[in-house]
C-alpha cells in the first residue's frame, strides 16, 4: 500500500468522527482521555492524515495540549487507521512523523493511553511508573509517557489535566517546571 503524510486537510476534519466511530465504537467518548480533549483545539501544526496515491483519506492522528501538575504536555491520540487497512505500517507512520514533527517543534513530553506492546516501540513507558497520574479511571499498563527530550521527566511528577493555559502552538517550546520540597519544622 502506498501513502503520504500530510499536514491534516481541511476535507479530512469531518471524516476522523466517523473514522474514530468505526475504528473504536460510539463509547469512546466516555473515556478519561476526552475528558481532557473536552473544548480544547487540537495543538496546531501535529494534526496529521495519511492519504492515498488518490488523496483518499485512510488515517488521522492528533495531539492535544494537557499540563502535568502546571507542566505543559502533549497528549497523543486518537490514532486511528480505516478498520481494512490496519496491520499495513500507516499507523507506525503517523506515530513516528507525528513525534518527530513533536520534538522538532521543542514539545518535551508526550502522554498516550493505548496499547503498550504497540507505544513501547516508539520509547513510551510506564506514566505511573514516572509518577503520573490521571484524573479518571484508566488501566494502568495502558497509560504511558515519553520524554521527547533527554532530561525531560525528570522532576515531573504529579496529575495530568487538561490544558488551561493560552493556546500551544507546535513551534512553542514549553517551559519545565521543578517541583519544590519544602521540609516542616
Amino acid at each position: 500500500m502506498t501513502f503520504t503524510i500530510v499536514p491534516e486537510r481541511p476535507d479530512d476534519a469531518p471524516l476522523i468522527t466517523p473514522l474514530l466511530d468505526r475504528t473504536f465504537g460510539f463509547d469512546r467518548t466516555r473515556k478519561t482521555v476526552y475528558r481532557l480533549r473536552e473544548g480544547v483545539e487540537p495543538v496546531a501544526g501535529l494534526s496529521f492524515s495519511a492519504v492515498a496515491g488518490d488523496g483518499g483519506f485512510l488515517g488521522s492522528i492528533r495531539y492535544w495540549p494537557i499540563a502535568i501538575a502546571g507542566t505543559p504536555a502533549l497528549l497523543l491520540g486518537p490514532l486511528a487507521v480505516e478498520p481494512a487497512l490496519q496491520g499495513q505500517g500507516i499507523g507506525k507512520a503517523l506515530v513516528r512523523h507525528s513525534l518527530a514533527a513533536a520534538e522538532k517543534a521543542g514539545h518535551r513530553i508526550c502522554v498516550v493511553v493505548g496499547d503498550p506492546n504497540y507505544y513501547r516501540h516508539f520509547g513510551f513507558v510506564s506514566a505511573p511508573g514516572q509518577g503520573l497520574s490521571l484524573p479518571g479511571p484508566v488501566e494502568p499498563e495502558r497509560f504511558q509517557v515519553k520524554a521527547l527530550t533527554p532530561g525531560a521527566l525528570e522532576e515531573v511528577h504529579g496529575v495530568i489535566a487538561r490544558w488551561t493555559g493560552e493556546v500551544m502552538e507546535a513551534s512553542a517550546k514549553p517551559s519545565r517546571r521543578r517541583r519544590v520540597r519544602r521540609s516542616v519544622a
